[in-house]
């Protein structure tokens, strides 16, 4: 099996220097936990919804907010991304996948072509469904 199938095709992308407040907005409104941030259409860098709840301030949105936790909005997605991602193409296998989640702490793996440019995402719970459903076809639809 090729990653090409089991990936989620559509991906967002943010620029490098698109406030922490854009980011902000995708996460809280979407259903994604990856942002791919590209320059000139390549893939430059990966943010997690981790690495942005570590940039931002607790206390936004709360009483307790400061003009100081309101200016972390205006951090850039190059100040918090994680730079030179480790990818795959897509016409890698499933294993190559697996090997790579477990030698790198990471969560997704952004698929490219031959120009870097992003086709898609990857992450561990795509692998999981995969493994799930094939685990199903052999037990018959069981649950123990």
């Amino acid at each position: 099996m090729v990653v090409e199938n089991i990936m989620s095709k559509t991906v967002v992308t943010i620029a490098m220097d698109d406030s922490l407040k854009v980011i902000k907005e995708i996460f809280d409104y979407t259903g994604f936990h990856h942002l791919l941030v590209i320059e000139s259409d390549e893939l430059v860098g990966v943010i997690s919804d981790r690495d942005y709840l570590r940039a931002l301030s607790p206390n936004i949105g709360t009483v307790a907010e400061t003009i100081k936790d309101v200016a972390t909005l205006n951090k850039k997605a190059h100040q918090i991304m994680t730079r030179k991602p480790v990818t795959l193409f897509p016409r890698a296998g499933l294993h190559d996948a697996i090997k790579i989640f477990n030698n790198h702490k990471i969560s997704c793996v952004p698929i490219v072509d031959e120009d870097y440019k992003p086709v898609g995402i990857l992450s561990w719970r795509d692998i999981f469904k995969v493994l799930e459903s094939s685990q199903d076809k052999h037990q018959g639809n069981t649950i123990n």
